[in-house]
């Protein structure tokens, strides 16, 4: 009886967490765990370079906006160098045969030294500086920027090329599924939790707030790559072999039929889903005149839908979807999603906008989960390894990240300012024109990005059929002996 309740319970939970089996023999569930907390200390970093510090160098330090955004630039600037960190992870050599450890590692000190030096760039940036040269600020605070940008690119790309190398084929999406929502999980509380501390601002809470973040980072990344890899010793001719070249193994992984569209289909799906991220709260002010805590209710329901979207996907690349057919399912997610946004905005409806919140944390969920298990499954040849194919798929999506936020506001702001002078015409004289011609570029990359889908699909389709085909024929061991 006990048995038959014990088994029970373990069906429900994993119905509940699809995730919640996804530990095997070669990567134990206590092992995964420690693992996933590298997400945690990536979303953190990506909380305060992105959203933290942009509004306390804007709002608390009067800082330009024009340098503000150069500043939060310099990651996605460098996020194309992950296909290269993810290329010498494949092929590194140390003493004790570790390949991906010691990015982790590097990616974590790069982390919290950029962290560590950042408030005090950032208040030298400010204004207050008594001693040095006028462009100290500047040049520190950029430095801040790009060591914890470098730090949290290397930190994620050897971190999922190590998950990748580690677990069966068949418990990838359960493992994708489980470092997103640790991702998701670290952004939200970080988020809570610095704004909380940073509620009363001062220079000195700003110098302690930041700098204990990084060394929580640090140590959650140090608990993160314990025991993660087997020492496998190497001899000195070993290590001294000649190393391959990057454009070479470049070459042999584009050179696949397929991988370079599926990197395009992430660079373009990821704008597509993004150009809205710093314009949905504003849209909801402005043109729907929600106060401040319902707008803040936006980030909520993006967030539950995205985590639907993680449940949904691990469940049905478990089941053996192919990845692709589940990319194209987001898209469509995401049409509708924009087209009840832009709906909202002339019938004024409040429920019709947070439907589509929602909607777009759904199919940006789908999305991206199905594109990293797609790299996570992507046929390498010649010298291309894993490291490199998720390194591609990092890049492309930061990239498109970064793109999308930047040409979202600039467009926003250039097309308002064009129909608020009526140049446009009466009827688009009004603060709505900007946010809807961006979501309407938006659904014209999802568009764009279907059509950049569909040879994957066909090729998933083709794979099904002569697989059933085979499985269908009759052989002489069909036959009964």
């Amino acid at each position: 009886m006990s048995s038959s309740k014990s088994h029970i319970a373990s069906s429900f939970m994993k119905k509940l967490l699809p995730f919640s089996d996804a530990a095997s023999a070669d990567l134990p569930l206590g092992q995964l765990l420690r693992l996933s907390l590298f997400q945690i200390s990536v979303g953190m970093a990506t909380v305060l370079l992105l959203g933290t510090l942009n509004r306390v160098m804007i709002v608390e330090l009067g800082v330009p906006a024009t340098i503000v955004a150069f500043m939060v630039a310099i990651p996605v600037l460098i996020a194309p160098f992950r296909a290269a960190l993810g290329f010498k992870s494949d092929h590194y050599r140390s003493a004790i045969g570790w390949k991906r450890i010691p990015f982790i590692w590097f990616g974590s000190l790069w982390q919290m030294g950029g962290l560590a030096i950042m408030p005090f760039a950032l208040i030298i940036l400010s204004g207050e500086q008594t001693v040095g040269p006028f462009w100290a600020g500047e040049v520190l605070a950029g430095l801040a920027f790009l060591m914890t940008g470098l730090g949290l690119h290397m930190t994620q790309t050897a971190g999922l090329a190590l998950a990748s190398d580690r677990a069966p084929k068949d418990k990838r999406p359960r493992v994708v599924a489980l470092l997103y929502v640790m991702f998701l999980v670290g952004m939200g509380l970080s988020a809570l939790v610095i704004g909380y501390l940073l509620r009363d601002f001062s220079n000195i809470r700003l110098i302690r707030v930041v700098q204990g973040a990084a060394l929580f980072g640090f140590i959650i990344n140090l608990i993160a790559m314990w025991k993660q890899e087997n020492i496998k010793p190497m001899s000195k001719p070993e290590r001294a072999a000649p190393f391959p070249l990057f454009k070479e193994a470049w070459k042999d992984f584009i050179n696949v039929p397929n991988n370079a569209r599926l990197i395009m289909v992430v660079l373009v799906g990821t704008i597509a889903f993004n150009m809205q991220d710093v314009l949905l709260e504003p849209y909801g002010g402005q043109v729907l005149k929600l106060n401040v805590s319902e707008t803040t209710l936006l980030t909520v329901a993006w967030a539950v839908g995205a985590l639907f979207g993680l449940g949904i996907a691990a469940q049905r690349l478990n089941k053996g979807i192919d990845p692709s057919n589940l990319m194209y399912f987001g898209v469509l997610v995401g049409l509708v999603a924009f087209t009840c946004v832009i709906l909202a905005s002339p019938i004024l409806s409040v429920v019709l906008f947070f439907i589509g919140t929602f909607l777009i944390g759904l199919g940006a969920g789908l999305f991206s989960v199905s594109t990293l298990i797609a790299a996570m499954n992507l046929p390498l040849a010649g010298k291309s390894g894993r490291g490199l194919a998720l390194g591609a798929w990092g890049a492309a999506q930061a990239t498109g990240a970064g793109l999308a936020i930047a040409i979202g506001g600039a467009t926003r702001d250039i097309v308002n300012a064009i129909a608020l002078n009526d140049s446009l015409g009466a009827s688009l004289n009004n603060e709505a024109t900007g946010y809807l011609f961006v979501y309407h570029i938006e659904l014209a990359l999802l568009e764009v990005t279907l059509v950049i889908l569909s040879p994957l699909i066909k090729s998933a389709r083709n794979k099904e059929i002569k697989s059933n085909q085979k499985s269908a024929r009759i052989e002489i061991a069909d036959f009964p002996m």
